[in-house]
């Protein structure tokens, strides 16, 4: 079956663009547009996409907010949120992510890369670009713990090895880099991966990657 994307976004050309990137793949429908955050949830409700591509700057209701409602406990659907940003906006990107966002993209970013990132997220994987999400924590590691406080009492429900796979999923590594720089499989990787989801309470890896980096586990700037 098709994966069914909703475009939301204040630009109605971009819109078009996006909409004229998607429909030339066989495996992607658009099924239907949204301008602000409040049409996007009226079209989640009676669409029920399964990836919505989101914009965050828009009138009514921003990106974050129909994020957070989108997918929150009362969610209406099975809808994964795919932000769509430029590094002029990239302080409301960390906010999306909390929100429950499964992911961000560059607007910018050529339509091979926004056709994968699609299909990752409704994969039910996180669409985490390394070198976006290390400018962008690099960017508040101000904010961010110094690594001087103690570390959550939440981590210590994790063995030795999920540690590591965490830092590495922080590091926006996927399963199968994980299973080379730690010499073991990928469904092992798997599998520890949902470990740490489980144990911390957490959704996905996107998730996860902010709370190493909030929780002091990981520093921006370090390998």
């Amino acid at each position: 079956m098709a994966i069914r994307v909703l475009l939301v976004d204040d630009q109605p050309l971009l819109r078009t663009g996006f909409r004229m990137i998607l429909e030339a793949e066989q495996d992607i429908a658009v099924v239907g547009e949204a301008g602000d955050g409040l049409q996007a949830l009226d079209q989640v409700r009676a669409l029920q996409p399964d990836v919505v591509l989101m914009d965050i700057r828009m009138p009514r209701m921003d990106g974050v907010e129909a994020t957070r409602r989108i997918t929150g406990p009362a969610k209406d659907g099975p809808a994964k949120v795919l932000v769509l940003t430029t590094f002029d906006l990239d302080e409301y990107v960390v906010e999306a992510l909390r929100a429950g966002a499964s992911g961000f993209l560059l607007k910018d970013a050529p339509a091979g890369e926004l056709v994968q990132a699609i299909r990752v997220v409704a994969a039910g994987e996180a669409m985490l670009a390394p070198s976006i999400t290390r400018r962008l924590l690099d960017k508040y590691a101000g904010k961010l713990p110094s690594g001087e406080e103690a570390m959550p009492d939440t981590l210590h429900q994790l063995t030795e090895r999920e540690v590591e796979v965490l830092k590495l999923v922080a590091r926006g590594l996927s399963n199968a880099e994980i299973a080379a720089d730690l010499f073991v499989s990928e469904t092992t990787v798997k599998t520890h991966v949902g470990h740490v989801l489980t144990k911390l309470g957490l959704r996905d890896r996107v998730q996860a990657a902010v709370y190493a980096y909030e929780s002091g586990l990981v520093r921006p700037g370090t390998s």
